[in-house]
């Protein structure tokens, strides 16, 4: 999505740039991420093995499906971070449900945990683009909420595989022609989200939102009803995290994604979208939580210090905003010259 710029020759050059802007940035992260597996794949030749390509696959999933939706919300120029807490109530919220009702539905309970997200995403949503608090704030306070009505419900207790039925376990281990199930469930929600930010009218005044939401209100974008939504979606991936993360795990207690929201924030930002809002694409989040993962499996076959896995993400996050900077101005010096030219 880019704003509308000035009538004349400019125009049709300024998206170009932009498009070509988005594209160089996933690419560069894919080059990244293949530059990093050569090097472990060099020292370790196992790095490569099917069975550790199923891991960093499943590894990656839960954090790619959170990343698509803190994704749509940054988009907006906002942040959520509450999404860690949804996915542990979520995941508890399962265990519990297969504890009470052995002979649940698996597709049930993937609805309930969708629905349980959402609905702790309309609070985010509502608190935020009714009353007008700041996104940060608010999704501080509802990360402690969240957390703290997880711990409330779990009262020390802890769910185990025992508890859960092997058919919803297997969604955790099977796979389809070699991929794991997991992963299609992210497969299937990037391309959904892609698909709705690229090709409907309300995902694009989502960067319409990003970019200005002063001239979009101005334009006639229902800036609030579009934000509520963002975290509305934001919540139930969240909560189908949730249960992907039961299923994964087998074994739940309440600190289940304690601590993920930074990892999620860090992904996104990382994979191209921008913090100030209005650029970036779902499949750069992805690609930047697969990058987080292989980063985190591929310095111990390194001989690194774990210590220094934070420290490499720190770096890309801070590369990663100074690289949006310095593309914005390059950005805003194209657009005023191709606005003179039109002139």
């Amino acid at each position: 999505m880019t704003a509308p710029t000035a009538a004349g020759s400019g125009a049709p050059d300024s998206t170009a740039v932009v498009q070509r802007l988005f594209v160089v940035r996933e690419l560069g992260i894919g080059l990244a991420l293949i530059l990093l597996v050569g090097v472990t794949f060099a020292v370790n030749t196992r790095f490569l093995s099917a069975q550790n390509i199923k891991d960093l696959l499943l590894s990656s999933t839960i954090l790619a499906i959170l990343a698509v939706g803190q994704a749509i919300v940054i988009i907006t120029r906002n942040v959520d971070l509450s999404v860690g807490s949804i996915l542990g109530l979520a995941a508890f919220a399962t265990g519990a449900m297969f504890q009470s009702a052995p002979g649940l539905p698996i597709p049930v309970a993937l609805l309930i945990g969708i629905a349980l997200g959402a609905a702790c995403g309309a609070v985010n949503g509502g608190l935020i683009a009714a009353a007008r608090v700041p996104a940060l704030v608010v999704t501080l306070g509802t990360l402690y909420v969240f957390r703290g009505l997880d711990y409330t419900w779990a009262t020390g207790r802890q769910i185990n595989a025992a508890d859960m039925p092997s058919g919803f376990l297997k969604l955790g281990t099977q796979s389809v022609l070699g991929v794991p199930v997991l992963a299609l469930f992210a497969v299937v929600v990037l391309v959904g989200a892609g698909v709705f930010l690229r090709s409907y009218r309300s995902g694009r005044e989502l960067y319409a939102i990003g970019s200005d939401p002063d001239a979009a209100r101005l334009y006639g974008v229902p800036v609030g009803r579009r934000v509520f939504w963002a975290f509305v979606t934001s919540g139930a991936l969240a909560g189908l995290a949730g249960v992907l993360h039961a299923a994964r795990f087998g074994t739940i207690d309440a600190n289940a994604g304690l601590g993920q929201e930074l990892n999620v924030v860090a992904a996104v930002v990382v994979g191209g979208v921008a913090i100030f809002g209005g650029s970036g694409s779902v499949y750069g989040a992805a690609l930047g939580a697969v990058l987080l993962t292989t980063i985190g499996s591929a310095l111990p076959v390194l001989g690194i210090n774990p210590f220094w896995q934070r420290a490499a993400v720190g770096v890309l996050i801070l590369a990663a905003i100074g690289l949006d900077r310095s593309l914005a101005v390059r950005l805003a010096r194209r657009l005023r010259g191709g606005t003179d030219r039109g002139r």
